[in-house]
This record gives C-alpha cells, structure tokens and sequence, in this order.
C-alpha cells in the first residue's frame, strides 16, 4: 500500500471548487455504501469495544485504546487489544503489543474468536468502525480537535468516510488533541449535539511522559509520521521546547535511509536535537541512531470514570 498525504483541501474550513467537482463521485461511493449488501452480524461472547473513526487518519484511535486497556486492567478486567493485519502498518501492532495482548488476522472476526479460546473479558478493536460483519458492544466515534471534519465533505470530495449526520446512529464520541482554543472545542461540541443530542462526548489531551529527558533549553527538529502531526508538535510546544523545525511525512510512512540521512543532515546544519514519536520509533530501527530520541505520550481524559463505566456496564444494540 503507497503512504499518501491527505489534499490540502480536505482541511479546508468550507468546500473549495475541486472538492465540489468531485461531488458526483462521492455521492455515489455514499448510495453504494447505503446499499451494500450486509452479512449477518456475529454476535460475539467476549464484549467488542470498537475505537473507529468517520474522518480519515490522525484521529487518536491507538493511543484511545491503550488508555482504555489501561482502564480496564485497572478494574482487573481481563482486556486484549485486535487489529486487522496490514502489512504497512506494524508501527501500530509493535505499539499496541507493547502495551498488552494483540490479537492480529486478516479478519477482524478470527481475531476475536482467537481472543475469546483464551478467555479474554473485553476486545478493544483499534479501527473497524466500517466492518459490516461484526455485531459490536460499544462503538466510540473518534475525532481531532484540529482537524474535526476537515471541510464537511465524503471521500473524495473530503476526508469523511461516511457522513457526519451518521454520528445520530452512535452513542459516544472522543475528541483529542492539545488545541488550547476553548472556543473551537465548544463549537464543535454544539454542532454534534445538534446532530444527536443524547450522545456521550468524551475529552482528551496528550501529556508527555519522559519530557524531563528533554532539555528545554536546546533547539529541536521534529518529525513524524503519523496522521496528527500538528497535534504532536502542539504538545511539545505547550510543554515549552523550542521547536525549530517540523517534518512531517504520510501517515504510516515506511523510512528509508535516504529519508534519515537527510533528517541527520539537516539537524546537524541547524544545530538541533531530534524528536519522533514512539509509534515512528518502532516503525524503523532508530535505536541505532543515537541523535533521534522519541517522546512517549499518555492520554488524559477528562471524564475517564464516566467512559469506564459505560464500557463495563453498557450493552450496546447494533
């Protein structure tokens, strides 16, 4: 699969001219979804959590569900993480194991089934919101407080995969990131809730974990991979490095060597110290590098109890 960048357009606060131009060909990718012939739903014997999104990429779906398994460990409920295998996307599989049990398959189904012969409580599935074939318990929308619903539009027009009105057919929503506009934050509050106003809104912002291995006092260069790459190098701001470059390269982006030399080249012309992200970290073998360093991140949320709560005791209809 190729590592591609979203259209600058797909960000834009309203439609421009090429995303309505592309308009007939949303709406049909939309009535084929509409119509898509749907299996028969699996009813499962271990709860499913599903941690999905509607907006395309850098939406907090990995960090959302590890801090969930942490959760629900804490309530000594025996909890596992399941992730469809796709071959460019081990950074997260690498991370996810690294916090807990992963079940992995080509389909999400035999994952889960490999989950339940080995008595697990809860599967925490990170993405899969789409997946027709799987009747799940709970399903937690996700979004960027950045990016929100970039210009309103679905695919291709915009980075919707389906459209935002569907989020009157779901029951929780978790928006992250670290923007400190409490405005933006409440608007985008009031318009979900103008959509469906019984659904539950679940807040969350990245906190650095090992920032006293960081010296404020130096210059940094920063890059990563990832789908919300301004929502990293807001958290690094807020904490008070000084970040005098940013890179940022396609979600999920395979590093070559050509691709690092030039990160070490270009630290060395600016006088900078180099930070990634831990999920980049495991995406190439960086620890034989020893001027990249990466900064690990924890997600706080505001109401965590309420969160835990329905997870444990909510029994979802699909």
């Amino acid at each position: 699969m190729m590592n591609l960048k979203k259209p600058k357009f797909w960000d834009y606060k309203k439609p421009n001219l090429f995303a309505y131009l592309l308009q007939p060909i949303a709406l049909l990718i939309q009535l084929k979804n509409i119509f898509k012939v749907k299996s028969d739903k699996k009813k499962q014997s271990i709860k499913t959590i599903c941690i999905g999104n509607i907006y395309i990429g850098g939406t907090g779906k990995t960090s959302l569900s590890i801090k969930i398994n942490d959760l629900l460990i804490k309530k000594n409920v025996k909890s596992c993480f399941i992730k469809k295998f796709y071959k460019n996307q081990t950074d997260e599989q690498k991370l996810l194991e690294s916090r807990g049990k992963i079940f992995s398959s080509a389909k999400r189904l035999e994952a889960i089934d490999l989950a339940s012969l080995e008595n697990y409580e809860v599967a925490i599935l990170d993405d899969g919101l789409q997946d027709m074939t799987i009747n799940y318990d709970i399903k937690i929308v996700c979004f960027n407080d950045l990016n929100w619903k970039g210009n309103g539009l679905t695919i291709p027009s915009g980075p919707l995969r389906e459209s935002l009105n569907n989020l009157k057919n779901y029951q929780h929503v978790f928006i992250n990131g670290n923007s400190s506009d409490e405005k933006n934050l409440d608007d985008i509050k009031q318009e979900i809730l103008k959509i469906n106003s019984n659904i539950n809104i679940y807040m969350g912002k990245y906190i650095p974990l090992n920032l006293a291995e960081f010296n404020k006092q130096d210059r940094y260069l920063v890059f990563s991979g990832i789908g919300n790459h301004q929502t990293f190098i807001a958290m690094l701001r807020n904490n008070g490095l000084n970040i005098c470059k940013d890179l940022e390269f396609p979600d999920h982006y395979t590093y070559s060597d050509k691709d690092i030399k030039k990160i070490l080249e270009l630290s060395d012309e600016m006088n900078c110290k180099i930070i990634t992200t831990e999920k980049d970290y495991f995406r190439f073998n960086f620890y034989k590098y020893d001027k990249i360093r990466f900064m690990k991140s924890d997600l706080k949320i505001d109401n965590e109890n309420k969160l835990i709560h329905h997870i444990i005791n909510s029994n979802e209809a699909n």
